[in-house]
């Protein structure tokens, strides 16, 4: 059966859910039938990646088809520029009706960006409140956000997640039912975007309870000694605050159990948006997709979160399930969220304009004669305070941080990333072949001042006296206080917890910034602080 022509297209998103902790990815513990159901209608893509292992970048990056630094977004608190088209202009242009349901990240006044609709507001501030700051050095974090969320973990009556991801999901499939009943049949875009199971790792009982505690599996690789780190994790090392929080093994093991229930909750959400799209008729003309911005590393190597390159932060599960393409397949190419704004065009049966990505369909059809296997990602923000550069290409990865030794690992050997393969003369054609294509059309000295630029504009606004700019989308009266605004991200939603969990309080504390570079390059010992 052909693929209809312009399907409707939704696009399902997760905030911060890693592929290593999916079965479609080899997981062995979490449970997500619903996600195994689109995967049997559709595609796995093995290797999926984030272009920007951070939010507002990575969608910035998502939605323009664009490299991030390419449409001047490094952080989390960069507007994307109204000048650049979206997912949504494209789509409006080749005759789709388009719908923004749920969190996007969206900084600055422009808080539609091309859509013909939003709905639910923002779970984040739309202001430049969480600058990064390059001169402040690797352990400022703007947002607030703190290992809390980690050694807080644990089961509850409610969350703020929760608040907004059912609100989310009861106005996604409301739209659904609007859309059905549309004589007119315009296909329609629609995003439907969540924000679990991101940080705290905190989920309702029902949820905390598909799972027992003993069935939690362990990080596949343990803590590693600080002193053996590259710089980009001893930098992440501060600016998550590791020197702040002693994480147990209860800790760990709880904070890896709430995670999964919370996949599992956004796994029942996909089921009910797919069982809408049957109930209505819908389901044989609509592709769906379904990623996440970035993944979370969940105690892996000892680190959480995300902002690094390894696979568990920067791999993140990628499925397409398009009408008249045989579903239950799987690709090992290497695709990145970029290449969805061409794939969408391509189902739309529009021209594609100069894009970073590509279209999988041909992917999906088995056709990969023509396929680069190339995935490049970007950071810029917090924690290295220098321009930091993925390129995963085939079986190899290679990672650029500005000023410090390179890595390269072998996935196909070596998945688990524990061997640089940098200093290896056997891999110095693959060391300078991938270095080339990282620094293709990307100056990192030239980079340093356009970010250090940008933050320093950005400053200025941000501490100008007076009512601070408010730019935020209010869905409903009320949603400017009910979500996380003017205060920092664990501090918000831990209020807003029910029951509330008393804070745990630090168990070391603050270093300033020359105590913390003295750690970093060793001229002080990291053990002497921690004891």
């Amino acid at each position: 059966m052909a693929t209809p022509t312009r399907p409707n297209i939704i696009l399902i998103m997760a905030d911060q859910m890693a592929a290593h902790a999916l079965s479609l990815y080899g997981n062995s513990v979490c449970k997500t039938p619903n996600l195994e159901r689109l995967a049997a209608q559709g595609t796995v893509f093995e290797s999926g990646y984030s272009n920007n292992p951070l939010c507002v970048p990575s969608r910035a990056s998502m939605l323009s088809g664009m490299l991030s630094p390419d449409v001047d977004v490094f952080d989390n608190a960069n507007e994307l520029p109204s000048s650049v088209p979206t997912m949504a202009h494209y789509l409006r242009h080749a005759g789709y009706w388009t719908e923004l349901c749920g969190k996007m990240h969206f900084i600055g006044p422009d808080q539609e960006h091309g859509f013909n609709q939003r709905t639910v507001t923002d779970v984040y501030p739309a202001s430049f409140q969480w600058i990064a700051d390059w001169q402040a050095g690797p352990a400022f974090v703007p947002s607030g956000t703190a290992l809390n969320g980690v050694v807080e973990s644990g089961p509850c009556v409610r969350t703020m997640q929760e608040d907004y991801d059912d609100e989310v999901e009861h106005c996604a499939i409301q739209s659904l039912y609007d859309r059905a009943r549309e004589p007119e049949n315009q296909p329609f875009f629609q995003i439907v975007s969540f924000t679990s199971p991101h940080t705290p790792f905190t989920v309702s009982q029902e949820y905390w309870d598909r799972y027992e505690s003993s069935e939690i599996d362990r990080p596949a690789v343990g803590a590693l000694p600080f002193e053996d780190l590259d710089y980009h994790s001893k930098a992440l090392f501060f600016a998550h605050g590791r020197h702040r929080h002693k994480v147990t093994d209860d800790h760990l093991m709880a904070a890896r159990h709430a995670y999964y229930g919370m996949i599992s909750y956004v796994d029942d959400k996909v089921g009910r948006i797919l069982d809408t799209l049957e109930k209505t008729g819908q389901r044989d003309n609509t592709a769906v997709f379904f990623v996440s911005d970035h993944g979370e590393m969940l105690g892996e190597r000892g680190m959480w979160f995300k902002q690094t390159f390894w696979e568990c932060s920067a791999h993140v599960p990628f499925i397409a399930s398009v009408p008249g393409i045989a579903g239950g397949g799987r690709s090992d190419m290497v695709v990145s969220l970029v290449d969805l704004l061409p794939t969408f065009l391509d189902l739309a049966g529009a021209d594609s304009p100069d894009l970073a990505g590509r279209s999988v369909l041909p992917l999906m059809e088995g056709d990969a004669d023509a396929w680069p296997d190339i995935a490049i990602s970007d950071y810029l923000a917090i924690g290295p305070c220098v321009p930091c550069r993925m390129v995963r290409n085939g079986r190899f990865k290679f990672i650029y941080t500005h000023g410090h030794p390179a890595l390269l690992y072998d996935l196909d050997a070596d998945p688990s990333e524990l061997n640089n393969l940098a200093e290896d003369a056997a891999f110095a054609a693959v060391l300078a072949e991938l270095h080339a294509l990282a620094l293709t059309d990307w100056d990192p000295d030239a980079l340093t001042t356009r970010v250090l630029n940008s933050q320093h504009q950005r400053k200025v606004i941000k501490t100008t006296p007076g009512a601070a700019p408010q730019w935020d989308f209010i869905a409903r009266t009320g949603d400017d206080a009910r979500f996380v605004r003017a205060q920092g991200v664990d501090a918000t939603k831990g209020r807003l917890r029910l029951p509330q969990v008393p804070e745990v309080p630090a168990d070391w504390p603050a270093l300033d910034q020359e105590t913390v570079a003295d750690l970093i390059t060793g001229r002080r010992n990291l053990d002497a602080f921690l004891k």
